[in-house]
């Protein structure tokens, strides 16, 4: 992991369509970055951020128990109910509006599970830790009620600036996760830093410089200054990813 000092603003779009596809009989999902065996060299991560997968598990399935070990993990859901349970003896019901964070530090072994009565959509994220090897822990809180403001929420950071602001805090210095739920036509910025990444999870948004992003598109900014984003004619919810480090 490195200090990143990039100034020169330059924007990748990524579009949905290009994404890797994992499919089976109960899950659909799609990843913005190599993982299991979908792997390209070029597309390893972004800044801290190595996972970002977008994903549907059907109603009463799920993904059981495995392991991880030194990594922020970071859920958001769009839809139905996931249900958490680690070795650690957390437990968890998350559902839209919250956000949930596991540290998986030394060592843990976890499962995720839909509802029974409903399939479950969410966007899972994965940073590396700044420090290797910590305790596991986990903690979720709900910003449903803050989200509907508007304005971009600091949902998860482990930035010292973010300490009185921040959700849920994540074992990751140079990294913070913004959420963003806007109304048709209704406008915000991205995160000032030398890498930020914005996923659009619903609706669409026009970013300054960029055009037009839908639902699934991503933009990768190095040297991000802060462009506009416009929600469309359906509003938009948008992840955004600041980070002021990249993996060396």
């Amino acid at each position: 992991m490195t200090g990143d000092t990039s100034d020169d603003t330059r924007t990748e779009i990524r579009r949905a369509d290009e994404r890797f596809r994992t499919r089976t009989p109960w899950l659909d999902s799609r990843h913005s970055f190599s993982f299991g065996p979908h792997y390209d060299p070029a597309n390893t991560h972004f800044g801290l951020l190595i996972v970002s997968n977008e994903d549907v598990v059907a109603a009463g399935t799920g993904f059981d128990t495995h392991p991880h070990r030194d990594m922020e993990i970071v859920t958001w859901v769009l839809a139905g109910a996931l249900v958490h349970a680690d070795s650690a003896g957390h437990t968890g019901v998350i559902h839209p509006g919250v956000a949930q964070r596991m540290s998986a530090g030394s060592g843990i072994l976890h499962s995720e599970k839909s509802d029974t009565a409903r399939d479950v959509h969410f966007v899972q994220m994965w940073v590396v830790p700044d420090t290797e090897k910590i305790t596991p822990s986990y903690a979720q809180h709900d910003v449903g009620v803050a989200l509907e403001s508007g304005a971009p929420l600091v949902v998860a950071s482990g930035m010292p600036r973010h300490r009185q602001e921040t959700a849920i805090t994540i074992r990751q210095e140079h990294a913070a996760l913004h959420a963003a739920r806007l109304a048709p036509g209704t406008a915000a910025a991205s995160p000032v830093a030398p890498r930020a990444h914005l996923f659009v999870a619903r609706g669409s948004v026009e970013l300054e410089g960029a055009g037009v992003l839908g639902t699934g598109d991503a933009a990768r900014i190095t040297g991000a200054d802060g462009q506009r984003m416009t929600a469309g004619p359906d509003g938009a919810e948008v992840l955004m990813w600041e980070m002021h480090a990249t993996l060396g």
